[in-house]
């Protein structure tokens, strides 16, 4: 499963899995694959929620899973895709075939991601695993009760966790691997990855996938 995993740029994430290919939060992508089978977004901020990367990525059989509050937002896909799913956090849900649950992303001391949005992350279930990709979050009481195999967690401070914060929610829960996302581009520097690996406990690993800093 961990090869199936890519990360381009921030949060932009394509999972190849039994269920379909699976992007999350597409944003500043090189290729127009249109390879998409389910698309999720997190929240609504630019660097999550990039119309114009949706596009390069979706086609007529696409699934697009929005925040319920971001449907509005979310309208202008219509004509670009199957349908469009909405979700509210601390839910599970099966979407043609693709189980999921949301956990609440928000900030509990910056004014970035208030709880009120209610955005989220997801936890995954593909292929037998827990693939939890947190989104933009610190580490709050629901991220510290996620139970998974694989958590895909921001580093990069400012609007999310810093290296430190997330590593030590990643010692808390105790995945199989961490990968460090969020990072290197519009926040955090290139060298955050290492940090954070540097921070993590045995026997959680650290796998570093972003393809692209700026």
């Amino acid at each position: 499963m961990l090869d199936n995993i890519e990360v381009f740029t921030q949060n932009s994430i394509r999972i190849r899995s039994d269920s379909g290919t699976i992007y999350v939060d597409p944003f500043r992508m090189k290729e127009e694959p249109h390879d998409a089978d389910y698309v999720l977004i997190t929240h609504s901020h630019y660097d999550h929620f990039s119309i114009e990367d949706i596009r390069k990525v979706v086609g007529k059989k696409t699934l697009l899973v929005v925040p319920e509050k971001m449907e509005d937002d979310a309208g202008e896909l219509r004509p670009d895709v199957k349908d469009i799913v909405t979700v509210k956090p601390g839910i599970y849900k099966e979407i043609n075939g693709l189980e999921l649950e949301t956990v609440p992303a928000y900030n509990t001391i910056k004014p970035f991601h208030p709880k009120r949005a209610e955005w989220v992350g997801y936890i995954l279930r593909l292929d037998g695993k827990r693939i939890y990709i947190a989104g933009d979050t610190g580490a709050t009481k629901e991220a510290r009760q996620v139970k998974c195999d694989i958590a895909l967690l921001p580093i990069g401070g400012t609007f999310t966790m810093d290296a430190k914060k997330a590593a030590d929610l990643t010692n808390l829960i105790r995945p199989e691997y961490a990968i460090p996302v969020h990072y290197g581009s519009s926040v955090g520097k290139k060298s955050d990855g290492q940090t954070f690996a540097s921070l993590v406990k045995g026997p959680v690993k650290v796998v570093e996938k972003i393809q692209y800093f700026e």
